[in-house]
């Protein structure tokens, strides 16, 4: 069985932003999402292999030298 579509709210709460976020990234065609006429829904896996395209690992740090200054 395929899943429910999520509205605006829960996807909100699932990224731990405001619905107001959610519905600029829309706007910016930024998170995939399905409009069916004035409704705005979201598929699960689409919003999940966004989020795990979205990730980014750490980079480690540079090592920094240590440099004397001229007496």
């Amino acid at each position: 069985m395929k899943e429910r579509l999520l509205d605006i709210t829960t996807v909100a709460d699932r990224l731990g932003t405001s619905v107001r976020h959610v519905r600029r990234l829309v706007f910016e065609r930024r998170i995939p999402h399905i409009k069916c006429g004035g409704l705005v829904r979201f598929d699960p896996a689409a919003v999940d292999d966004w989020l795990d395209k979205m990730r980014r690992d750490p980079e480690p740090r540079p090592r920094r030298t240590a440099t004397r200054r001229p007496k």
